[in-house]
């Protein structure tokens, strides 16, 4: 099967790849680029744990085809930092206990990412329907929902 050149933007730098023809993107960021905080969950779309941001939309990388974010920009957790220094919404999971074992954290990160983008002082009900596509076996949902709404708040707790 013939390969296909694949340009775009990984977390700020410019990425030249070759895929499968049917390559998801999950597949091309781990296995192609090495990025490895896009977990691989249920693989049908179900689970959230490969959250991504395209062009600042929020995105599941196991049911988007590679070939598709051609030219585009594509946000994973390792992109959202700032060198050594935590975006205040990992910061905010640590704060809050709002990660345990871990594996859903990289898209529950994305997913409040996308969220506070666009709205940077949600509700209490915003954060829940936001993260509503994540799946979470470890904390209850209660830790990560507090968290996200210190970052909002700049870490000051709200009620």
């Amino acid at each position: 099967m013939a390969k296909t050149a694949l340009q775009f933007r990984h977390n700020g730098r410019d990425v030249a790849i070759f895929v499968d023809g049917g390559t998801n993107l999950l597949v091309a960021l781990r296995e192609l680029i090495g990025d490895m905080t896009p977990k691989f969950g249920c693989g049908q779309g179900g689970c959230g744990a490969c959250s991504v941001l395209i062009d600042g939309e929020l995105h599941l990388s196991c049911l988007t085809l590679a070939e598709t974010v051609a030219g585009r920009s594509v946000e994973t957790l390792d992109g959202i930092k700032d060198g050594p220094n935590l975006h205040p919404l990992q910061r905010a999971f640590a704060d809050n206990f709002a990660a345990q074992c871990g594996y859903c954290t990289p898209g529950m990160l994305i997913a409040a990412k996308a969220l506070l983008d666009r709205n940077p002082q949600p509700s209490r009900a915003e954060v829940v329907e936001a993260i509503s596509g994540n799946i979470c076996r470890c904390t209850g949902y209660e830790p990560i929902i507090n968290a996200v709404l210190a970052a909002a708040s700049g870490g000051r707790a709200r009620a």
